[in-house]
Formats: C-alpha cells, sequence, structure tokens
C-alpha cells in the first residue's frame, strides 16, 4: 500500500509521531512558506500512485479534495482517496483541537488497516404510495413506548421560511440506520390524523427544531407536545459556534452514514452550472425524488442516533439538564413564537425612508465634490471616484490627500486597511474621510435595510425574520435570516421609525439597566458595589462620581458631567472585562495616569469584585471550564494554549459568559414566562424581538398595563441572582414606533 502525507510547505512536524504505517511526506511548497499562493506550489505529483492521500491543512484539502472544511472531513475517506486533518502545529495553539485529531488519526489507521465499515448502509425508503405510506405510519403508531419512545421527525422544503414556500416531503425514524421520507403528495387527510397521533403518542426529536415546528405547524397545523433538538443538545454539551449543524455532526459521531448527502451536493453543483443560477437560488424542489429522499430519510436516522448519544450524557448532569430543560427547549419555543409573530412595519413609511436616504446619499455626494483632491483624483486616474472601493481610497488618502495609514491597521491579504474604524480615525485630521464615512454610513441604511426589508415583507406587512440560541459562547442571543435585528443602525432612527405598531397598539421595549454591574455585584457579594444598587439612582452617575470626585449631586452628573458619566461607564466594563489601563484610557477618553488611578481606586473601593475576579480566572485556568450560576456551561480548553494571546483572550470571554450569559439569561427567562402568560390569558400582545437586553412587543392599548406590570414583575423575579432590597433595574420605553422619537421619516410628528 502506497500513502502520501501532502502538506503546504516543509516544517517541524514529525508525522511519524502520529501515524505508525509507512508514507512519503509531500510539499505543495519546497521553501518555507507562511501564506501559500497558487504560484508557489511547486509541488508534482501523479496522485493515482497513491492508494491513501493524507491531506494536512486548507491548502492541501481545498486544492487536491476540493475541501473548503478540514475539520468538517477531518479523518473521513473522500472520494475514496483522500483524508483530510488539520496541521498538528496548531494544537500547541489551540489545544481544544486536539480530541478532534487524535480521532481522526484513530481513524485513518482504521482506513489503512482496512477495518472501516461500509458507509450508507441501512433501511432507507422513499414513498411516494399512499397506501404504503399509511401503512409505515400504522405500523410506527401501533409501537410500543416501552419499546420505542421517542422518533425522529424532520423536513425538505421550498424555503426557509414557511409563507414563502411549502414541504416537500417528511422523514421519519425510530431507530438508528433507518429512515422513510414521505412525499407530501401523498398525504391526505387520513394519513395527516395518523401522523399527529404519532406526534402525540412519542417523544419526537429533531434537529434545529424550531425550523421543522415553523413549517409543520403553519402547513399542517400539527401539534408537537414533547420535542427534544439535538441541535440544542450538542450546544449544550460544546457552545463552541459554527459545530452544531447535522451533516458535521452526523460525519463526527455516527460511524455508518459518512458523507451522506454527497449525491445531493453533487446534483446541486451540476445543476447550478448548467442552468447558470447561483447556488443560493437553488431549491430542494429541483432534485430528483430518487436523490433527496434517500438523504432526506438519512438525516433522521443521523438524528435519533445523535439524541440516543447526546441525551445520556446531558441527563446524568444537573447543571447540562436545567440548562437544555429550562433555557434551551422553552427558549426554543418561545423564540419560535417570536419568530411567528413579526417585525411589525410601516410600508409607507419604508418608502419615505427610501426617499429619505436618496436625497441624503445624493447631498453627500455634492458635499464630497467641494473638495478638490477628489477632481484630482478624477483627473489623475481618468474615471469617476467611487467612495466604496479600498484601492481608490487608498490612492485619495494617502497619494492624494498625504494622509499617514493608521497603524497597524490591515486588511487580511496584509493591504492598508479604509475601513470605517480607520476613516473615523482620519477625519480628526481632515473633513475628507468624514465625507466619505458619512456616504458609506447613509448607503448602508438604504441598501442593507430599507431596500431590502421592502421585498421581504409578508403579505400582513410583518418581517418574520431569526433569532437564534446557539449562535454565541456567551449564551446572548443573535438575529440572522431576512434582517438581523441585532444590527439596526444606533444614530439614525429611520429603520426604527418604520417599526411601527398597528393602530390601537403601541411599541414597547424594555431594557435591562446596568444589568452586567448589576450580575456581577451579585456573584462577587460586594457589598459596597451592591450597596450603590440598593441606594437607587443612575449607576454609572454614581461611579462618575465617586471616581472623579464630582462637585455635584449624583442626579447631577448626567446633565453637568456627561463625559465624565461616559467615561465612568467605559471604566466599569474594561475593569469587568479585564483590559489594561492603555485600553480604558482610550475608551474612556482619559489619559493613561487617570485611567491607572482609576483602576487602583475601583479595585480598593470594591475589592470584593477583585478578588471574585481572581478567582475566577485561577478556577478557569485550573478547570478550563467553569459555570454560570443558571447552569450554563463555558469550556476554554485554550487557556493551556502555548500563546500567551490566546490563553489570556479564553480567560477574558469566560470571564465575560459569567456575566453576559447570566444577564441574557434573565431577559430570556422573562421573555419565556410573559408569553406563556399571554397564551394563558389568551392576551392579543405580540413579542416580535429581543434584542441586545431589552425585549420589544406590540401591545394592545387596552392591555398596556397589565404587560408591562407582568413583564417587569418576571423580569425582576429572583431567579437566585438578586441583590436583598434592590431587584435589577428595568428601563421601560412606549411609543407608536421603534424609534421613540417625534419625526417619521417625511418630518411629519407621528410618536410619543
Amino acid at each position: 500500500m502506497k500513502i502520501a502525507i501532502i502538506d503546504k510547505a516543509p516544517s517541524n512536524v514529525k508525522y511519524d509521531k502520529y501515524f505508525e504505517f509507512e508514507f512519503e511526506n509531500l510539499h505543495m511548497s519546497d521553501i518555507r512558506i507562511k501564506k501559500l499562493l497558487k504560484k508557489d506550489i511547486t509541488l508534482v505529483v501523479d496522485l493515482e500512485d497513491y492508494d491513501y492521500v493524507i491531506l494536512v491543512g486548507s491548502e492541501a484539502a481545498k486544492n487536491y479534495a476540493k475541501i473548503t472544511s478540514v475539520t468538517q472531513y477531518q479523518g473521513h475517506l473522500v472520494d475514496d482517496k483522500f483524508m483530510p486533518v488539520i496541521n498538528p502545529a496548531m494544537l500547541a495553539f489551540k489545544p481544544e483541537g486536539k480530541p478532534a485529531f487524535m480521532q481522526a488519526v484513530k481513524k485513518i489507521h482504521q482506513y489503512v488497516e482496512g477495518n472501516v465499515q461500509e458507509m450508507g448502509v441501512g433501511e432507507y425508503e422513499g414513498i411516494e404510495d399512499e397506501t404504503i405510506a399509511k401503512e409505515h405510519c400504522k405500523m410506527l403508531l401501533a409501537l410500543s413506548p416501552d419499546v420505542i419512545d421517542t422518533i425522529a421527525v424532520d423536513t425538505e422544503t421550498t424555503s426557509l421560511y414557511p409563507r414563502d414556500g411549502y414541504v416537500l416531503g417528511i422523514s421519519l425514524s425510530y431507530k438508528a440506520n433507518q429512515g422513510v421520507y414521505i412525499s407530501t403528495d401523498v398525504i391526505d387527510e387520513e394519513l395527516e390524523k395518523i401522523l399527529q397521533q404519532i406526534f402525540l403518542k412519542f417523544n419526537i426529536v429533531m434537529h434545529n427544531a424550531k425550523f421543522d415546528l415553523h413549517m409543520l405547524e403553519y402547513h399542517f397545523n400539527f401539534k408537537f407536545p414533547r420535542v427534544a433538538d439535538t441541535m440544542l443538545m450538542h450546544y449544550d454539551l460544546d457552545e463552541t459556534p459554527g459545530t452544531h449543524g447535522l451533516k458535521p455532526l452526523a460525519m463526527k459521531y455516527c460511524e455508518k452514514l459518512g458523507d451522506y448527502d454527497k449525491a445531493l451536493v453533487e446534483f446541486r453543483s451540476d445543476y447550478c452550472k448548467v442552468h447558470k443560477i447561483k447556488q443560493a437560488d437553488f431549491t430542494y424542489d429541483l432534485i430528483p425524488f430518487d436523490v433527496l429522499s434517500k438523504y432526506a430519510a438519512m438525516d433522521t436516522a443521523a438524528t435519533i442516533e445523535l439524541y440516543k448519544k447526546f441525551q445520556p450524557i446531558i441527563y446524568k448532569s444537573p447543571n447540562l439538564k436545567k440548562v437544555y430543560e429550562r433555557l434551551l427547549v422553552p427558549g426554543m419555543r418561545f423564540l419560535k413564537q417570536v419568530e411567528d409573530n413579526g417585525v411589525p412595519f410601516d410600508k409607507e413609511r419604508l418608502v419615505k425612508g427610501q426617499t429619505k436616504m436618496d436625497e441624503e446619499i445624493n447631498r453627500l455626494h455634492q458635499e464630497l465634490y467641494s473638495f478638490s483632491e477628489v477632481h484630482t483624483f478624477e483627473e489623475l486616474q481618468g474615471k469617476v471616484f467611487n467612495p466604496n472601493s479600498p484601492m481608490q481610497l487608498r490612492i485619495l488618502l494617502f497619494d492624494i490627500l498625504g494622509l499617514k495609514p493608521v497603524p497597524g491597521k490591515k486588511t487580511g491579504t496584509g493591504a492598508i486597511s479604509t475601513d470605517a474604524e480607520v476613516l473615523t480615525t482620519l477625519a480628526k485630521e481632515h473633513e475628507l474621510p468624514g465625507a466619505i464615512l458619512g456616504i458609506r454610513k447613509a448607503s448602508k441604511i438604504k441598501n442593507t435595510y430599507l431596500d431590502k426589508i421592502i421585498p421581504a415583507l409578508d403579505a400582513d406587512s410583518r418581517l418574520r425574520t431569526g433569532f437564534n440560541l446557539t449562535s454565541t459562547t456567551s449564551g446572548r442571543l443573535s438575529s440572522s435570516g431576512k434582517l438581523n435585528m441585532q444590527q439596526l443602525p444606533r444614530d439614525n432612527k429611520i429603520v426604527k421609525a418604520c417599526i411601527k405598531a398597528t393602530p390601537g397598539h403601541k411599541i414597547v421595549s424594555q431594557d435591562l439597566a446596568t444589568a452586567e454591574m448589576y450580575v456581577a455585584a451579585v456573584l462577587s457579594e460586594d457589598k459596597v458595589l451592591q450597596d450603590v444598587f440598593v441606594s437607587g439612582g443612575d449607576f454609572h452617575s454614581s461611579m462618575a462620581h465617586r471616581i472623579f470626585g464630582l462637585p455635584c449631586k449624583v442626579e447631577d452628573v448626567t446633565k453637568k458631567f456627561k463625559k465624565k458619566r461616559q467615561a465612568a461607564k467605559a471604566i466599569s466594563f474594561g475593569i469587568l472585562y479585564g483590559s489594561g489601563p492603555e485600553k480604558v484610557a482610550e475608551t474612556a477618553g482619559v489619559s493613561i495616569d487617570e485611567a491607572k488611578d482609576a483602576i487602583t481606586e475601583y479595585f480598593e473601593t470594591f475589592h470584593k469584585l477583585k478578588n471574585w475576579l481572581d478567582t475566577s480566572k485561577k478556577t478557569i485556568k485550573a478547570n478550563q471550564y467553569i459555570y454560570s450560576i443558571f447552569g450554563r456551561k463555558r469550556r476554554v480548553p485554550n487557556v493551556i494554549s502555548t500563546d500567551r494571546g490566546i490563553a489570556g483572550h479564553e480567560v477574558r470571554s469566560a470571564v465575560n459568559f459569567l456575566i453576559q450569559s447570566v444577564a441574557s439569561d434573565i431577559n430570556l427567562l422573562a421573555g419565556i414566562d410573559m408569553q406563556n402568560y399571554i397564551e394563558a390569558r389568551g392576551m392579543k400582545t405580540k413579542i416580535f424581538g429581543l434584542v441586545h437586553d431589552s425585549i420589544l412587543a406590540e401591545v394592545p392599548d387596552e392591555e398596556m398595563n397589565e404587560y408591562c406590570e407582568k413583564l417587569e414583575y418576571y423580569t425582576k423575579m429572583d431567579r437566585g441572582c438578586s441583590i436583598p432590597g434592590a431587584p435589577v433595574g428595568v428601563d421601560l420605553e412606549i411609543g407608536d414606533d421603534y424609534s421613540f422619537v417625534e419625526e417619521e421619516p417625511n418630518g411629519s410628528a407621528d410618536s410619543t
């Protein structure tokens, strides 16, 4: 047997430390090189001469096997020849990768020794016959819950949103390596009733249940009283972002499935090439039934196998079980309802907003041409200046205008950066970068928001986007889909003003007040810090008054010393999250000496806070993980990295988690309880978003008092993280629209 290992370039890595068989070590470049470009590849080799080729790192995997994700395919056999692995040299810097790497090494040895089971073997069936579909479902319904208590369910659809498409088929599996895919063309009223009985009788497990529940409830009105979610389970076990997809988990944990959707991926790729369409525009109704059915049936086979692996682990740990049952599953159900409620937009305002932004962009362009340097650029280059072109910006700013690049600011390719941060810095030296920044901001608001929101609206003028539980390590929610609600412009109210309540309703935003400092005061048990909250008033004003010794009453700080309050806020958060004096000084807008004095004063005053931070860091370094007060686990194996920067970042990230996750969970739990109350009372209030530390709702006027009082009650409820006599604070804003200002896009008053 002839085996080759291909890596990027010569290095100190000793592959015989990991592989106990003979191999040839080939290098894509014959000299040591950091970044490999096509022109640097010198290797000439006939891969047909080798039985197996181990591809080390992303460069080799992409060049020889067309693999874009080494971590997903690590240790798997691709095209009966290639076996990708990460570069083991990375393990010293990122120890978190070692378990997966060693597992891949073990699997490669199994391939070489011929001990790997045949992939894709199982009982998989696509059903397009009404009688066969009913017979199979009746068989499932007759199974005893004592023998089979869980059935995996999945859908294949034509769209990511139920109102934009339809369900092509439903997959069902009751054991590993088994599954059927039933075309919805054969689902009549009788079969619907049988399926509903199945969903009521058994525990149903899905992967990314929020999606399938959306589809099945909207199109069939199915009810699912008991739902498990393997995506949430994996997040509970490993919060690393981007690792929770069904396919990579199946490849990692389900030995007999392998790269089971390969035929589907190849069909999609070939179809898009032949028909000259983008892969983003490809929909699953274009896939032949025989190709789609096996893939779909194996999806549920993977799901039930993952469930049987993950569920026992989670239920052995009181913390993991609590997080899964109290936070993740109820949170998923709650966010599904939030998404279904939709964000209420005023289409007329959106159109007016487009017009207003067009006018603003035109004005800013005219202002841009008041600078002679722009005319000089166009004369020299023989083209119209494009403010969105980094290359043209470099010529204008650094060659013609003569400004100096911001030190340390480079792009991923090593070029001089012209991003928003750079333009903001350069704007202090000349007005032209500020004018360019203004055009960019205005164009982004129009192109990213106003222009994209209008076609994304449903018939009821509401936009249904996504809110995600599993996208961050800190436990904070994220938003994605048709609109990222977490990234709405803060310094321009036009988009927010277009989120408008229907007549007889108001937009209500309840925001946690100084939640992270509050959580830190609770966790540290620092009575002096807690007393700041007990005494009431604005926390950051109190801090500014204390730190800077301001000659006024605390309640007057915001009015008389606004910048000092902002500086105190920056200092508080900088200290909390481990920033050094230089970073605190930069953020707070004070000198380094002032920052040092402020930090010293802070820790002398709140010494128990410092002790808690120090103890937490020691625990994190010793254990490589830590639990939040609500039971979430944050795993940080890279604290033992030989790279001090990586190790330090891991520690700061874990401390951040201890605080941010709790603040986020206070909000999430309040939202869950409030939604349950809304449903129990039959209220018409619609919660439509969780943005940072706020809960957004459209509330009928007649339900306003009840909603606000109950939401505040649930938010301030003592869940084991409260200061006696001083529950967490909330700020409430109520208006006709989400901007909470007097003007709408056309300038007329419309909000309270």
